[in-house]
C-alpha cells in the first residue's frame, strides 16, 4: 500500500483503518485510573473512590447512512442509539444505571421524527432501568448522529474484559449469527442478563460483544489476549437464512463470544439450557499460543475507514 508521507501523520482513514487508528490516537494516553482491561476495551472500568464497586463507562453513536438508512423510523433509531452500548455493558458483565443523549440533527428534520427518536431511547433504557438525564443538541448540514453516553457499576471480581483469555480456553457464543442487517440490528437485545448470570457462576477469562462481525471482533479478542485462535466454521449457529459468510463477515448481531476454562465447559452448558432455554449456546473453538497455531483466515467484518478491496 502506498501512502502520502513518511508516517501515519500522511496517511488517510481509509488507508489506516480503525484498528490501527486507535492504537495510533490511544499511545501515550494514561489509564492510571483504568481497572484492568486496556485503552480500546468495549468500555472504560475505572476505580470510584470510596465506592466498593468499579465505575463503567461507554459512548457510543448511530449515524445515518452508516448505522440505519435514511428513513428509518426514529422509535427504531432511538432504540439502537441505547442498546448499541449496552451491549457493550453486557460485553464487561456491568449494571448501567444512567445516561446522556447528544443529538445532531438538520434544521430540516420534522419535530415529529425527533420525538419518535425519544420514544425509541426511553423504551429501550427502561427495558434495562437505565435513566436518561440529560445530554446536548446541536444542528448539523450532514447527517443525523445520535450519541449516548452511558455509566453504570460492576462488581471488582465479575468485571470482563477482552484481554483475559488464556491459551486453551473455549469459544463460546450466544445466540445465531448472520442476517442482523434484515432487521435485527434495530430491534435486538443486548445480553446483559446472560452476561450476568455468567460472571456469576463462572470465572469468564474474556469477552465482547459482536457487533462488527465475528471475522473482526474474535481476531481482536485474541490479539487483546496475545494468543491466538482455532475455529470450525461449520459450527457457527447460524440465524434462518443466513450463510456461513454472513455469519463471519456481516457484523450488527451484538451477541456474546466469551472465552472460558475447558474445565466448565460441561457445568455451563447444562447451567445455560436451564437458566436460557430459547437461546442457543454454541462452542465454536479455541484460544491457542500464537506460536503453536496459524489462525484460519476469516473474511472480515465492518471495519470503520477501512478502504474496500
Amino acid at each position: 500500500m502506498s501512502a502520502r508521507g513518511s508516517d501515519s501523520g500522511g496517511i488517510r482513514l481509509d488507508q489506516l483503518g480503525e484498528d490501527r487508528l486507535l492504537r495510533d490516537i490511544l499511545h501515550g494516553i494514561s489509564t492510571k485510573a483504568v481497572a484492568g482491561g486496556a485503552a480500546g476495551d468495549d468500555c472504560a472500568v475505572m476505580k470510584s473512590q470510596g465506592c466498593s464497586k468499579l465505575l463503567v463507562l461507554k459512548t457510543d453513536c448511530v449515524v445515518e447512512r452508516v448505522h440505519f438508512s435514511r428513513g428509518t423510523n426514529g422509535s427504531a433509531v432511538g432504540w439502537k442509539a441505547m442498546m448499541r452500548p449496552l451491549s457493550d455493558f453486557a460485553a464487561t458483565s456491568a449494571v448501567p444505571e444512567v445516561a446522556l443523549i447528544t443529538l445532531i440533527v438538520p434544521e430540516q428534520l420534522q419535530v415529529s421524527w425527533v420525538k419518535e427518536l425519544y420514544r425509541g431511547l426511553r423504551r429501550a433504557a427502561d427495558r434495562f432501568k437505565v435513566s436518561i438525564v440529560g445530554g446536548e443538541t446541536s444542528s448539523t448540514r450532514g447527517p443525523i448522529v445520535v450519541s449516548t453516553s452511558v455509566a453504570g457499576f460492576v462488581e471488582p471480581d465479575r468485571a470482563v474484559s477482552r484481554c483475559g483469555g488464556r491459551a486453551g480456553d473455549e469459544l463460546f457464543v450466544t445466540g445465531r449469527l448472520g442476517c442482523a442487517l434484515k432487521k435485527k440490528h434495530l430491534n435486538f437485545i443486548p445480553r446483559i442478563h446472560e452476561s450476568r448470570w455468567l460472571t456469576e457462576n463462572f470465572l469468564i477469562h474474556a469477552m465482547m460483544d459482536l457487533s462488527d462481525g465475528l471475522g473482526t471482533d474474535l481476531p481482536r479478542l485474541a490479539r487483546a489476549s496475545k494468543l491466538g485462535f482455532k475455529i470450525n466454521v461449520e459450527k457457527l449457529p447460524l440465524a434462518r437464512g443466513a450463510t456461513i459468510t454472513n455469519a463471519i463477515s456481516e457484523g450488527e448481531d451484538y451477541e456474546l463470544l466469551f472465552a472460558i476454562s475447558p474445565r466448565d465447559r460441561r457445568r455451563l452448558q447444562q447451567g445455560w439450557r436451564k437458566k436460557f432455554p430459547n437461546l442457543p449456546l454454541t462452542r465454536i473453538g479455541l484460544l491457542n499460543p500464537k506460536s503453536t497455531i496459524e489462525n484460519r483466515k476469516l473474511r472480515g467484518g465492518y471495519v470503520h475507514f477501512q478502504q474496500s478491496s
